[in-house]
């Protein structure tokens, strides 16, 4: 027998109590407390006391969840995985005109501090200027952009084209003028398949096949740049993700080859892993341990967090220890955390 939402609403004055626990357990809520469970009892009675006659228990529950931070497993059911929600709102914005999406995450740190300190022999080298010195805290920014070259190609695949700018900003060194030690260009171009076959209990939502060009655009001995081919396959099973990125690079001539070792440090692959909980991402990127036999690998590990209610920014913490955190210190060990905002994650 289907009630009505008037029939509902007719309960709901004689029998509030008992409304009240018939929501809870319709809407199949695992409760982490009697608080959320009370938050959202006292939603759903007042929003069924203010709804008009056509509004589903469905829409109220949705309305409830998000207000009082919940989630109901109908709505979890029916959200996309984290990585088909990313996936959803590049396609709502790829024809849009003037708009440029994210790509990797965009985000400032205001204070970057590296315990194991800058070296700044080469600079000295380069500017003949043997008293320049490095602090070991400075601010670090990344602006990542992609856009559609085309869409929907044969009803196959996608091709996009990219480009990330890495600085590094000696914000509080005023003694040689606060100048960027360092900023990394990536243009890179990819060609995009978003299969949804399903592997030992994961979705695997995108695959992708490009190149990639970096470099930090210094001449002399500050010289560095390399291009590569790759391919990336992602991921996902609920609110987990993870990628996997193996890469092959274009060989030079030796005598254009700035940095001939670079993959002894950066190796030939990287592993990508992220969690989303409610407004929270936590992200953590491994590459060349194994491959280097644990001597030249790296690792970092970021956290997003919510800033109050304010929409447009999030809290943002990372961590980075190893090689080629940047390409002029690729084959040096950093140690590095920092804290600043975060404008979009991976996630």
């Amino acid at each position: 027998m289907r009630c009505s939402n008037i029939q509902i609403k007719r309960f709901y004055r004689r029998h509030p109590v008992r409304l009240g626990l018939m929501i809870l357990l319709l809407g199949g809520f695992v409760l982490p407390g009697l608080s959320m469970a009370d938050d959202l009892s006292t939603c759903m009675t007042v929003q069924m006391e203010q709804a008009s006659d056509s509004t589903t228990m469905g829409e109220l529950r949705a309305l409830c969840a998000k207000q009082t931070g919940g989630e109901t497993s109908a709505s979890q059911d029916n959200q996309p995985a984290v990585v088909d929600d990313r996936l959803k709102k590049d396609k709502e914005n790829v024809l849009q005109p003037f708009t440029l999406m994210a790509h990797k995450p965009n985000y400032f740190l205001l204070g970057a501090y590296n315990k194991a300190g800058y070296n700044a022999e080469l600079y000295q080298e380069q500017f003949d200027d043997p008293s320049l010195e490095f602090d070991d805290t400075e601010s670090q920014f990344q602006i990542s952009i992609k856009v559609p070259l085309a869409v929907d190609v044969f009803n196959s695949f996608d091709i996009y084209a990219a480009y990330s700018n890495r600085s590094f900003w000696q914000l509080y060194n005023s003694d040689i003028s606060r100048p960027f030690r360092e900023t990394n260009h990536e243009p890179e171009a990819w060609v995009q398949f978003t299969p949804g076959w399903e592997i030992f209990g994961f979705q695997n939502s995108a695959n992708s096949f490009g190149v990639v060009h970096q470099s930090n655009g210094r001449g002399g001995v500050l010289s560095r740049s390399w291009n590569r081919v790759y391919a990336s396959f992602i991921f996902q099973r609920g609110n987990f993700a993870l990628g996997f990125k193996p890469w092959i690079r274009i060989s030079e001539d030796v005598e254009d080859d700035d940095n001939p070792d670079i993959t002894d440090y950066l190796g030939h692959y990287e592993l990508r892993a992220g969690y989303k909980w409610r407004e929270h991402v936590f992200s953590a990127m491994s590459r060349n341990y194994l491959e280097s036999g644990f001597d030249r690998g790296a690792v970092e590990l970021g956290w997003s967090f919510p800033l109050w209610n304010y929409p447009y920014l999030k809290g943002y913490i990372q961590y980075f220890g190893g090689y080629g955190e940047s390409l002029i210190d690729y084959n040096q060990r950093v140690n590095r955390i920092g804290i600043g905002i975060s404008l979009t994650d991976w996630l």
